[in-house]
């Protein structure tokens, strides 16, 4: 009887599972499941070109399959994907997860900086993925007739500007058909290199590592630097980790193991007999697969899959954005909620045409996919890396592995990391310089917003009255006290905020209550309701309220003061103003954060969003003063 109801619960589980896992395919496998596109291409085209060899064909074969199985099954789907943070994933979250089992400044900081320059290479890989992928897909029309070819690149273009157009109108619509558009993707993908596979089944032979080694040994250094072009079929296998808070660990587990990877290698393993059967095959081996009368409808539907690969991660670039935003590593930037039902579907505007003039550009360019394959996999690569070492930290002090599997843990995957880091840095001069680039001025940009606000902060401080002096100063003078609350938003919760004195000082009045609001952002992706306010009541009709949010959390002060009333503090919007800070900035000789850094954190505080607007306050109820700081 148990065995029975033990079944039907694994089935009715399995059930559950299914839908997810579909949806899922939509939007984490984009990336990863439009690499048969171009792989094989580079792998035996190019400056690097691997001899075309039986033998390197199915070393080759054996190199893609060991890639996908050590990096993104064992490495992403088994271990990593176990560090969450509280159900998120990405570099961010396992940043987080690092940084608590730092017990040293030093060490925590080395760490901080180590993951925020992987977030910042995404936003390289944010801009090459739609440029390479696009490309890769219209390419096809060369297949179909060589008169296509002049039209490839404008084609492309069109199909990019009108994806980074139709961001402000979000996905909700066009979502919803992306899990089965990928589902027949990858049976496409499958069904493709079963017809060729079954002219050269010999191509099976290729899962034995022996060819991998074999391949290694007979080609010596040509045979190293095709890792860099090996490395493209495990592009977007990060991706699997960055969205697991969206879909769930096992729903992600499922589609890859039961589905995504087998259809993937099926169609390496095509292209592999293909080549053999054809040499010649390998200028595109994608499309060389493909029966003549179906080729136009299979360049549409890898132009489909690249545009939802794109989609997805430019959706990742919003929301990284957002995090930093709430974490304090970014102004206040505009985000546009696309959604009334989901929250993680935003759209920001300037990150979105940032990334589509550094598109074109890249497109214009390079001009063709293979060469924007000598500047993809670099930062992929060292985000992996990156990933391995902090992965190695929380296995280490937070799962408390013991040294001996910690380390084989670290040994094994950042060997493979680095193996693929080392054999794509040969294309640093051939274009590969552009991501890094990318990923410098990102970080620069980053690290200079926190180190200002910390020495804005530490400047706001010194000049700060304490609270419980003020307070008890009322006691003896007090202020003429009108109906109504005063909201004061604060970072310095023991001091008194300078809109406050400065409300003192011009009018001369105090509210009947004053509350000082404190906004802490925590390192966990979202904070429940029950535990949003804290509330402090205070001697003379202050109160002080911390508000907590998670770095995936929509700021919503008025939202948060509403919640105030079950610790006694009610709060009703009409009778309350908001009285806000509006500092300008003035250049200091001797600040601490050097003339030229200086300078770019007052370009970014100047062109910060309102913080009325970032915390959904209403516009008339806010009071502004402005006041000058020397830095």
């Amino acid at each position: 009887m148990s065995t029975v109801l033990a079944t039907g619960q694994e089935k009715q589980s399995r059930m559950q599972v299914l839908p997810v896992a579909l949806a899922a395919m939509g939007v984490v496998f984009g990336d990863i499941g439009t690499s048969p596109l171009y792989t094989m291409k580079e792998v035996f085209n190019g400056p690097h070109a691997v001899p075309v060899t039986p033998d390197n064909v199915l070393g080759i074969l054996s190199l893609v399959f060991w890639a996908l199985t050590i990096v993104v099954s064992l490495k992403y789907v088994v271990y990593i994907m176990r560090a969450d943070n509280r159900g998120e994933g990405g570099i961010m979250a396992l940043t987080s997860l690092a940084l608590r089992t730092s017990k040293s400044p030093r060490l925590g900081s080395a760490m901080a900086g180590l993951g925020l320059f992987g977030a910042a290479l995404f936003y390289g890989d944010g801009v090459i993925t739609p440029a390479i992928s696009v490309l890769s897909a219209v390419e096809g029309l060369e297949v179909v007739t060589p008169a296509f070819k002049p039209y490839v690149l404008p084609i492309s273009l069109l199909v990019l500007i009108g994806l980074f157009v139709i961001q402000s109108k979000g996905t909700a619509r066009v979502g919803a058909v992306f899990g089965p558009v990928m589902l027949f993707w990858f049976t496409t993908l499958g069904v493709l290199g079963v017809m060729n596979i079954t002219r050269h089944p010999d191509v099976l032979r290729a899962i034995n590592p022996v060819y991998a080694v074999s391949f290694f040994a007979d080609n010596h250094w040509i045979g190293f630097l095709a890792l860099g072009a090996v490395v493209l079929a495990i592009t977007g296998g990060e991706a699997l980790y960055a969205d697991m808070g969206h879909f769930g660990r096992r729903p992600i587990k499922v589609a890859w193991f039961g589905y995504v990877f087998p259809a993937l290698y099926l169609n390496y393993l095509g292209q592999g007999a293909l080549i053999l059967d054809d040499p010649s095959a390998v200028a595109n081996p994608f499309y060389r697969l493909v029966p003549e009368p179906l080729l136009l409808p299979m360049v549409g539907l890898s132009t489909l899959a690249t545009i939802i690969a794109s989609q997805a991660v430019i959706s990742g670039a919003f929301s990284l954005t957002k995090q930093a935003v709430q974490l304090g590593y970014s102004p206040r930037i505009h985000v546009i909620h696309t959604s009334d039902k989901e929250m993680g579907q935003i759209y920001v505007p300037n990150v979105n045409w940032l990334l589509l003039g550094a598109v074109v550009a890249l497109v214009i360019g390079f001009r063709s996919s293979s060469a924007l394959a000598s500047a993809y996999g670099i930062a992929v690569t060292l985000t992996m890396m990156i990933d391995t070492v902090l992965a190695f930290v929380v296995v280490r002090a937070l799962w408390q592995w013991r040294w001996a599997p910690a380390v084989a843990f670290l040994a094994l995957f950042f060997t493979v990391d680095f193996g693929f880091f080392a054999a794509n840095s040969v294309k640093i001069f051939d274009g590969g310089w552009f991501p890094l680039a990318m990923g410098l001025a990102v970080h620069t940009l980053l690290m200079t917003w926190k180190k200002g606000r910390a020495a804005l902060s530490e400047r706001m401080r010194l000049d700060t009255m304490p609270l419980d002096l003020f307070i008890q100063s009322m006691f003896h003078d007090p202020p003429l006290r009108v109906p109504g609350t005063g909201v004061f938003m604060t970072t310095a919760p023991e001091g008194v905020p300078r809109a406050l004195l400065h409300n003192l000082l011009h009018n001369k009045v105090l509210h009947a209550r004053v509350v000082l609001v404190n906004v802490v952002t925590d390192d966990i992706p979202f904070v429940p309701d029950t535990e949003r306010v804290k509330v402090e009541e205070l001697d003379f009709g202050f109160y002080r309220v911390f508000v907590r949010y998670g770095f995936k959390d929509d700021p919503d002060i008025p939202a948060a003061l509403a919640m105030c009333e079950s610790q006694g503090l009610p709060f009703e919007l009409m009778e309350s103003s908001f009285f806000l800070g509006r500092e300008t900035l003035i250049p200091r000789t001797g600040s601490s954060l050097g003339l030229w850094r200086e300078r770019l954190f007052i370009l970014l505080f100047r062109n910060a969003h309102s913080a009325a607007d970032f915390f959904c306050i209403p516009a008339n109820r806010v009071v502004e003063f402005g006041t000058q700081i020397e830095l």
